[in-house]
């Protein structure tokens, strides 16, 4: 079967390659590199496809888009770019486009995609959705662009999705993305983190419950789900749900109804479900720890997060991204030397881009200089160093051991051992920074009114660690 194409490209080696590719496949092509010339030919002849770069020689692809679904309503586009951003994935798709292809591209895969396009009877009619502003996603990298890819699959849908990967990769930040570029933008985005949550409480934080359901339940409580009714509900760490939990969580996404905790009518929800975990749900599921049947209602669409190591590209960009926020929080305002910006690039940041965030804003805030040379990034390396399999695990087994001897009181076990934990670390933070609470709530990585509320209710006195006093 013969089709025919029409390329949109301004670089020659690209447009070459393409065609070549196309006509051993039975296309007839037709090549141009400018928005005038296109809707020339568009308007002159007919075509089963058409491929268009995004930056031409006289515009914006993307943006010119109407004019060819006018001229054409029928033809499918696919759109080409070196632009690799989630802005332009979304744009890209958000036009009705029939696929997206980054480049550099698999050429097998887009002659593919060109003949199905080419085969289908008409083109598909998603609406255009405007491009989201301040979109919380950086990197240009190859395992980037599929994030991007698949985020601008889903957010013209309702599809659950489950985004996988290790801790501290941006997994809210994605959910908040398909959010905010979803039809549901103008409503509530709720989030709640299941390993966060006490077991005994995490069904009434879910559902809500009604005045005396259980002791110290003194009035109504509207649970995750009535307050995301209308927008979505994102539920980070789902792989530590209680088995209790997960049941009735099954249930509702089942039935699209809740019932609060200790209440009898039955509430319609209307909600879209985006989960997330950072653990393995495979061996769960065979020892029982997660159920098969929730596993396969969260993972209609799975998108999996590199590691930032996996994107070793992607940090320089990141680390300027973090310096311009610190310096809109108050931190100085600082530029990364090119020699610091190889030591962060070769590490292999088990913390993710989180643990990279935290280096670079201790940076900002420690740095003698407007520049932050390599000398710094060294030695906070040194100073903090991720922990290890065996560290983390000798750090489990100490608080499992003094949770045994200190005993809490029923329903005091979360706060009793949170406070423990914090209150060293705080005062080490103290310590280290002469008791600038400032500089402290940097090296924590949490905002300075949080440190202070904490110092209060921790009965820690800064003063006790200044150096001036």
């Amino acid at each position: 079967m013969s089709w025919s194409a029409l390329l949109v490209e301004d670089d020659a080696a690209i447009a070459t390659v393409i065609t070549a590719a196309l006509h051993e496949e039975g296309f007839t092509v037709d090549r141009c590199d400018s928005i005038a010339e296109r809707d020339r030919l568009l308007a002159d002849g007919h075509y089963d496809v058409m491929l268009t770069d995004v930056i031409l020689t006289d515009g914006d692809g993307i943006e010119t888009l109407g004019t060819v679904q006018a001229l054409r309503p029928e033809m499918p586009v696919i759109i080409l770019s070196a632009q690799n951003t989630l802005d332009t994935a979304v744009r890209a798709t958000g036009t009705g486009a029939f696929e997206y292809f980054p480049k550099p591209f698999d050429l097998d895969e887009l002659v593919r995609a060109a003949r199905q396009a080419a085969d289908r009877a008409e083109r598909e009619g998603d609406s255009a959705v405007e491009p989201g502003q301040g979109l919380p996603m950086i990197g240009r990298s190859p395992a980037m662009q599929e994030v991007y890819r698949m985020i601008s699959r889903v957010v013209r849908n309702d599809l659950t999705v489950l985004i996988l990967g290790e801790s501290g990769t941006g997994k809210e930040l994605v959910a908040e993305a398909i959010h905010q570029l979803g039809h549901r933008q103008e409503g509530p985005f709720v989030a709640l983190n299941a390993a966060a949550i006490p077991r005994e409480l995490i069904e009434s934080e879910l559902f809500g419950h009604e005045k005396g359901a259980f002791t110290g339940a003194v009035s109504r409580n509207i649970g995750k789900f009535e307050q995301a009714n209308g927008g979505t509900l994102f539920l980070d760490e789902i792989g530590d749900m209680p088995v209790e939990a997960q049941t009735r969580l099954l249930r509702t996404l089942q039935s699209g109804r809740i019932r609060r905790v200790g209440g009898r009518d039955e509430i319609a929800i209307d909600v879209r479900i985006i989960a997330a975990t950072n653990r393995d749900l495979g061996p769960m599921i065979a020892e029982g720890s997660f159920r098969e049947d929730l596993f396969y209602r969260l993972n209609v669409v799975p998108i999996r997060l590199p590691a930032l190591r996996e994107r070793a590209g992607d940090v320089e960009p990141l680390a300027h991204h973090f310096l311009r926020l610190a310096a809109t929080e108050g931190l100085p305002s600082r530029r990364l030397s090119d020699t610091a910006a190889d030591v962060l690039a070769a590490q292999p940041w088990r913390g993710n881009v989180r643990e990279l965030r935290n280096v670079v804003y201790r940076a900002a805030l420690l740095a003698r200089d407007d520049v932050i040379d390599a000398a710094i990034i060294r030695q906070l390396l040194i100073e903090s160093p991720a922990l290890d399999d065996g560290a983390r695990a000798d750090f489990a087994n100490a608080l499992r051991a003094w949770l045994g001897e200190a005993a809490p009181k029923e329903g005091q076990l979360y706060h009793t051992a949170l406070a423990a934990f914090e209150k060293p670390l705080f005062e080490h933070a103290l310590a280290r920074t002469g008791g600038n609470q400032l500089r402290a709530a940097a090296m924590l990585g949490i905002n300075r009114n949080t440190l202070r509320k904490r110092l209060s209710d921790l009965e820690i006195d800064p003063e006790r660690f200044s150096t001036t006093s």
